[in-house]
C-alpha cells in the first residue's frame, strides 16, 4: 500500500487494484441491503449545518466536525500563492461534511410518515477530523456503506440481529477473525434519561479485526424519528431507527493484510459473494 503524502494527512488515493476491490466489496455489501428489500439511494455530499445541529452532531462529535465555507478574497492580492486560508477570507459556513452516511437518510425522510419495515441503503463519502491518521485504517475522508432501518422498535431490532449474522458470515467467508465489542459513540444528548439508558444498554457495537473496527451496528431508538419528525405510518408515533455501517477503506486494509495483494483479496471477495449469495447473506424471509 502506498502511504499518503506527508503534506496531505488522511488523504490517500486508491490504486487501480484497490479501486477494483472497493467496488467489488461495496457491490456485495449493497446486495446485503437490496436483498432484504432496501431501496438504494444516493445522498447529497454536503448537509446543512442547521440540520446537523438539530441532530446534536456538533454537541456529540465536535472534535470530528468539518464544515464548508465560501471565500471572500476581495482583500487578497490576485495570483497570491496560498497554502491555507485564514478566517478573514472565510464567509459563514452553512454546510457541513457528514461524519456518517445515515444522517442524510433521516434528513431526507424529515416530516414524512413511513411504513413499518422501511429500509434504505446508501454509499456515503464521510469526513472526520482525527488526532492522527494511519493509511487506510484511519482517513480524513472515506467511503461508508450503510443499511438503515426505519419503523417499529421490533423491526429495527430484527434488522440488527439479521446484520450481525451477515457480518459474521461474511467475515468467516473471508477468513477474517472478527470480534464484537460495545462502543460508546454518543448518538444522544449527554445528559438526562437517554444518556443513562445508553450506559445501561449500549447503542453501538463494533466488529473488529486486529483491533480495527470495520463494521458497526447502531441502535438509535426513536431519537432521529423525534428530531426529524419521521412517524410510523398509521400511528403518528416517532419511528425507531437502526443501521449497519461498513467503513470500506478499513475493510480494504484488513483484506490486504490477510491476502497480501489487491488481486488475491478481490478474488476472495468474489468467491465469498458467490458462495454466500443464496445462503446466509441474502437468502430467507426478511420480515
Amino acid at each position: 500500500m502506498t502511504a499518503a503524502p506527508a503534506d496531505a494527512p488522511g488523504l490517500q488515493a486508491l490504486s487501480p487494484g484497490a479501486t477494483v476491490l472497493l467496488k467489488r466489496l461495496d457491490a456485495l455489501l449493497e446486495g446485503l441491503g437490496t436483498g432484504s428489500g432496501a431501496a438504494p439511494m444516493i445522498m447529497p455530499p454536503l448537509l446543512p449545518v442547521a440540520a446537523l445541529s438539530r441532530l446534536d452532531v456538533y454537541d456529540n462529535f465536535p472534535h470530528q466536525a468539518l464544515v464548508v465555507s465560501t471565500l471572500d478574497l476581495t482583500q487578497h492580492q490576485e495570483g497570491e500563492k496560498r497554502e491555507q486560508f485564514t478566517s478573514d477570507a472565510l464567509e459563514p459556513a452553512f454546510f457541513g461534511l457528514p461524519t456518517a452516511a445515515c444522517f442524510a437518510v433521516y434528513l431526507h425522510h424529515e416530516g414524512r410518515a413511513v411504513p413499518d419495515g422501511t429500509t434504505v441503503t446508501v454509499l456515503g463519502r464521510c469526513f472526520r477530523r482525527e488526532e492522527h491518521y494511519d493509511g487506510l485504517r484511519r482517513l480524513l475522508g472515506f467511503h461508508m456503506r450503510e443499511i438503515v432501518a426505519l419503523g417499529s422498535y421490533e423491526f429495527t431490532q430484527e434488522h440488527l440481529r439479521r446484520f450481525e449474522e451477515r457480518i459474521t458470515a461474511l467475515a468467516d467467508a473471508l477468513g477474517l477473525a472478527v470480534c464484537k465489542e460495545a462502543a460508546t459513540d454518543p448518538f444522544y444528548d449527554r445528559g438526562g434519561q437517554r444518556a443513562l439508558l445508553q450506559r445501561l444498554s449500549p447503542v453501538k457495537h463494533e466488529f473488529l479485526v486486529d483491533g480495527l473496527a470495520i463494521a458497526s451496528l447502531n441502535v438509535h431508538r426513536n431519537f432521529f424519528g423525534e428530531r426529524c419528525g419521521i412517524t410510523l405510518d398509521g400511528t403518528g408515533q416517532a419511528v425507531h431507527t437502526s443501521c449497519a455501517a461498513f467503513g470500506l477503506e478499513r475493510w480494504l486494509s484488513v483484506l490486504y493484510a490477510r491476502y497480501g495483494s489487491w488481486e488475491a483479496a478481490t478474488e476472495a471477495v468474489v468467491e465469498a459473494a458467490s458462495a454466500l449469495d443464496a445462503g446466509a447473506l441474502t437468502g430467507g424471509a426478511e420480515r
